[in-house]
Order: C-alpha cells, then sequence, then structure tokens
C-alpha cells in the first residue's frame, strides 16, 4: 500500500504564487510516471501535469508556461510549482503515481491517489 502525502495548499490572491508537495511512502514498489490533477466543483477530475521517473514532463494547455511539475526521486516527491495563479485553477488538488509492483516489464502497474489539497485563489 502507497500512501501520498500532500502539503502546499492554501488561499492565494489572483497573480501569487502556490507550491505543491506529494510525498510517497509506505509499501511500495518501482514509482514510475507521478503527476497532478485537480477536480472543482462540479466538474470531472482534469489532467494538470504529469511527469515520468526520468523527468519527461506534460502539461495541460491552461497550465502550460504558469505550472511547472518536478519530482525528487531520492524522495519519492513531486512538486508542483504554480505562479500566476487565476481564479479559475482554483480546486482540489490530487497527487497520482503509478506504481509497478515488480521489476518486470509486465508485472502489474497500480494507481494511487493523494486525499487531495484545497487551492482557493481570490479575484
Amino acid at each position: 500500500q502507497v500512501q501520498l502525502e500532500e502539503t502546499g495548499g492554501g488561499l492565494v490572491q489572483a497573480g501569487g504564487s502556490l507550491r505543491l508537495s506529494c510525498a510517497a511512502s509506505g509499501r511500495r514498489g518501482s514509482i514510475g510516471t507521478m503527476g497532478w490533477y485537480r477536480q472543482a466543483p462540479g466538474k470531472q477530475r482534469g489532467l494538470v501535469a504529469t511527469i515520468t521517473s526520468s523527468g519527461m514532463t506534460n502539461y495541460a494547455d491552461s497550465v502550460r508556461g504558469r505550472f511547472t511539475i518536478s519530482r525528487d526521486n531520492a524522495q519519492n516527491t513531486v512538486y508542483l510549482q504554480m505562479v500566476s495563479l487565476k481564479p479559475e485553477d482554483a480546486a482540489v488538488y490530487y497527487c497520482n503515481a503509478c506504481v509497478k509492483a515488480g521489476a518486470a516489464v509486465e508485472s502489474p502497474t497500480y494507481e494511487y491517489w493523494g486525499q487531495g489539497t484545497q487551492v482557493t485563489v481570490d479575484s
């Protein structure tokens, strides 16, 4: 079982910055891609950004150029640096991690989610 512990959410003014962190702990295998997703009230959860174990990144068009995802493999931690925040960025942000149970390519892969951290942006 893997636990994803998120920190960094809070209230900021429009145009402000916030940094989210997510640390993986517990009995885990090899952590592959990690990412951030968000869900606003009344909307479906959507992609914010992902990062592979080798550092390749992917961003939603709505955040590209404003958000930066990074990771520290030694600490099993993924970060999301958010700048120029907009009111539409307000949501619960969830950390996601893909964990491979074994070393073999065909070994099962499981996805884990954090509990979510609230980001509120005042205009």
